[in-house]
């Protein structure tokens, strides 16, 4: 068979990951910090933008109610829109009428796999899913032009960039948070006292009111609280220096009463109450000199040494409280949105004084960058509302009646009620958190597994499951020890479809004994 050359036309599709396509989806998983951080350096490199001024509005404004399933949409939102873009119609300065824009930039091709589908990922002048509290900047409206050699249109980081960072005390407490509990009903609640500690890593605050605000045991919190008390830096999660030391001591394994009257005491040894101290610890002077030695190589700030710079507190991205007739309102924090615009003015004076094609080039490629980075913050702010706003109708249950009435959800369930990405819901609900009526939580707690129903109702949640797992067996009485079998048939009379196995294992899970060792123990504490 004899080679030759030949001309064939195919045709394919491919998703192209430009720059700038890659940036923006680094925008939509970046938290509040990094994204300050980001825009702090864009305001640097790019003399176009400004920060806005935060007396300025620069967008509509209301609230997005949530409520018997829908999320309120206020008419107002794309009049207000509208109205903005009529009046900057006339006067401001854009790349496609001023300096003349190539082809279109990736910001206006469908990427369903970073968007969902929505098409174009943004459109100009598409309102505002759902009327929302704040503030984006429509200084220029052309077409983002496809920049290159921006600080918007990096590639991505060098091998000296992947390195990773030290951990903060907090992703080193929310990491063993995960190792220590399998069930996100622990996780809920030990995340929430983790948000609790201070500088120093002492815990803050009331406990009960924690069981209070999740409506929840005030044993499980006392259980969960005990764990974490166990959590390296040794120290952590105390609620007063006494016990500070005293967990210090427990794990060195000196902790004995002699150290106990001492750190029940320790006013005295403030004021150096020598004589007293040796009374009320029963020892001799050689001895308190020992123990005293020993309390002075303890850590009384354990939270300080596990980490240099006291954790930032945590800005909500999302506030919700509660609105009339049973409705949530919702709104984004503007604290955590950081606001930018075009200096339109200084752009049209510079515009004047350009005099050859490479000062044209550079100032068309800001000007390009700059309406990239308003339209794509504009477009992250949009896709945070309308995850939180789903996750707030799919967890209505959590917010009216408590952590026990959690349902199970995952990410395609938010993916296909929105229209977007599961990729896009991971990316949203990572590292973003949401201020509610019951305590501030990441977005990512609210997704749990799903127990079948036994009656063909509405799955359960797995962690409504092992709610009921516990209460039963707290509620068991000495003489009638339930096992794993009579759970199985007393929640499956409860419409709870679960096996064995399945019982077994979310017993294990929280560390419950099995019904021949808690017959055991039960008769050892009555004897």
């Amino acid at each position: 068979m004899a080679l030759k050359a030949r001309l064939d036309l195919r045709q394919s599709q491919s998703l192209v990951m430009t720059p700038q396509l890659q940036q923006a989806i680094k925008l939509l998983q970046f938290n509040n910090l990094e994204l300050a951080s980001y825009i702090d350096s864009e305001l640097l490199e790019n003399p176009l933008l400004d920060r806005a001024d935060p007396a300025q509005n620069f967008a509509e404004s209301g609230d997005a109610a949530v409520g018997n399933g829908e999320a309120g949409l206020d008419s107002r939102s794309h009049d207000n829109f509208q109205d903005h873009e009529d009046r900057q119609g006339t006067d401001r300065l854009t790349a496609s009428d001023t300096l003349g824009t190539g082809d279109s930039g990736p910001l206006d091709c469908p990427v369903d796999s970073l968007y969902g589908g929505e098409g174009e990922l943004t459109p100009d002048g598409a309102p505002v899913a759902g009327n929302h509290d704040y503030s984006l900047p429509y200084g220029a409206g052309g077409a983002g032009g496809s920049g290159g050699g921006s600080a918007s249109g990096e590639d991505l980081p060098g091998l000296d960039q992947t390195l990773a960072d030290e951990k903060t005390l907090r992703q080193s407490l929310d990491d063993q948070l995960h190792l220590e509990f399998s069930d996100p009903m622990r996780r809920m609640i030990g995340s929430y006292l983790i948000d609790m500690l201070d500088g120093n890593g002492y815990l803050t605050g009331d406990i009960a009111e924690v069981a209070t605000a999740l409506e929840c045991d005030l044993a499980m919190v006392n259980a969960v609280l005990v764990r974490l008390q166990g959590f390296e830096p040794v120290g952590i999660f105390a609620r007063n220096l006494a016990e500070c030391l005293e967990l210090q001591l427990r794990d060195r394994n000196r902790f004995d009463p002699a150290m106990a009257a001492l750190l029940a005491n320790l006013d005295l040894l403030a004021r150096r109450e020598f004589d007293r101290l040796r009374r009320v610890c029963g020892v001799d002077d050689d001895d308190l000199h020992d123990m005293i030695a020993e309390i002075r190589l303890l850590d009384p700030r354990p939270g300080q040494t596990a980490d240099g710079d006291p954790a930032p507190p945590v800005i909500p991205d999302v506030l919700m409280r509660a609105g009339s007739a049973g409705t949530w309102l919702l709104e984004l924090n503007s604290e955590a949105l950081p606001r930018v615009l075009i200096n339109e003015d200084y752009a049209a004076e510079i515009s004047r004084g350009v005099r050859n094609r490479d000062e044209r080039s550079f100032l068309n490629e800001k000007l390009q960058n700059a309406n990239w980075l308003v339209r794509a913050l504009h477009q992250r702010a949009t896709t945070i509302m309308k995850v939180a706003s789903e996750i707030v109708h799919q967890q209505d249950g959590f917010f009216s009646h408590g952590v026990s009435h959690l349902r199970p959800l995952i990410l395609r369930d938010i993916a296909e009620a929105i229209g977007m990405h599961e990729s896009t819901v991971s990316r949203v609900t990572n590292g973003k958190f949401m201020a509610t009526p019951r305590g501030v939580f990441e977005l990512k707690y609210f997704f749990t597994t799903a127990i079948s129903s036994a009656d063909g109702g509405d799955s359960h949640s797995s962690e409504s499951v092992r709610h009921r797992i516990r209460s039963l067996i707290d509620a068991e009485a000495p003489r009638k020890i339930l096992s794993d079998d009579k759970l199985v048939e007393l929640l499956q009379k409860e419409g709870i479809d679960i096996a064995r196995r399945t019982v077994a294992k979310y017993r294990e899970a929280m560390r419950i004994p099995s019904s021949v060792q808690r017959r055991r123990d039960k008769k050892a504490r009555a004897m």
